[in-house]
């Protein structure tokens, strides 16, 4: 075991998606298997009553590697001296709300919440917004963190990437682990742009890309997309709440891949601050194909955008720059 722990935050603890994702982080899924943590709960005051039942259930789990954990209501005790958050916490969309209404609600969140880091965290947090608007959540946090680097706030879009590989992997019948580098590009909304073209399947022991492996171009540009598009919808319809095992693990997974680096030749989807890649608008928070080194993120340059995918990403930055325009409107009349 390394000697030092290291400090993480997870707010909205006392919520569902929590629930699974505190125990992948104590149990060492996250910062390995012999990285010490104390875990920093961050919730609501009307919640700290279920916050403390899952901090009974985190010591009755009897994991070697928590040191302890931290249950509060303050942002200026959750944040402290933190290596890695996972923002979980937000305002659910309600029924009837319009956009912008959820876009303001969370601007008020995440702006204490970046404020709070930029007091409070170490200047070299890595912090992974996953309460949705993600991607503008992202770009508020880090407004309101002007010290903290922006390409150390992003924002979660594992979920899709995970969702869109486990749709090819169960088309063309094959383990999970043979296919690689398939794509979210831009928003987590219904906009994102799941993208297999520059995907590869290993399929009985010969490696293929994913369109030649599922020789089917309509299956790709629309029940594929589709799919993945409106898997959050079709979770809520099955089973009366939002994805919550599968966004902790999705959660997990980002987190783990950027402390511990990619594969080689493999890249995994994040949103971050764009340069300009691939023609996406610049500083919005868009989703692109990454590769990490040693806790560095960096887009993946000169894959191949066809004109069918290219006029999806168009779309869907469209809807970032709108929401980056709702959400700055309402920084300015705070």
């Amino acid at each position: 075991m390394s000697a030092e722990p290291i400090r993480v935050v997870v707010t909205g603890a006392a919520g569902q998606i929590a629930y699974s994702l505190l125990y992948m982080v104590a149990k060492g899924d996250v910062f390995g298997p012999n990285q010490p943590l104390i875990l920093h709960l961050l919730d609501i005051p009307p919640m700290m009553g279920v916050l403390e039942g899952v901090v009974m259930e985190l010591d009755d789990c009897a994991l070697p590697l928590l040191v302890s954990v931290v249950p509060t209501a303050d942002p200026a005790v959750a944040f402290k001296d933190v290596d890695a958050a996972f923002l979980v916490g937000a305002m659910p969309r309600k029924q009837g709300m319009e956009r912008k209404d959820l876009l303001s609600a969370n601007v008020k969140i995440f702006k204490v919440q970046g404020e709070a880091l930029d007091k409070f965290a170490k200047k070299d947090v890595k912090v992974l917004v996953v309460g949705n608007p993600a991607n503008t959540n992202a770009l508020v946090c880090s407004h309101y963190a002007p010290s903290i680097p922006k390409e150390n706030f992003t924002a979660m879009t594992r979920l899709d990437q995970n969702r869109a590989q486990a749709q090819i992997a169960g088309r063309l019948g094959v383990g999970i682990t043979k296919v690689k580098n398939v794509i979210i590009w831009g928003n987590h909304s219904a906009t994102q742009v799941p993208d297999a073209r520059n995907a590869s399947v290993e399929v009985g022991g010969a490696v293929k890309t994913v369109p030649e492996a599922v020789a089917d171009d309509e299956f790709l540009k629309q029940q594929f997309l589709e799919t993945v598009q409106k898997r959050g919808a079709a979770v809520i319809a099955a089973r009366k709440m939002s994805s919550a095992m599968s966004a902790a693990k999705a959660a997990s997974d980002h987190m783990r891949d950027w402390f511990a680096g990619t594969r080689d030749g493999e890249y995994v989807s994040m949103g971050v601050l764009s340069d300009g890649s691939y023609g996406a608008p610049k500083d919005i928070v868009f989703s692109f194909p990454v590769q990490i080194q040693n806790r560095q993120w960096k887009i993946v340059q000169g894959l191949s955008v066809d004109e069918f995918t290219r006029s999806k990403l168009d779309v869907t930055a469209k809807e970032l720059l709108e929401e980056k325009e709702e959400a700055m409107a309402v920084c300015a009349a705070d």
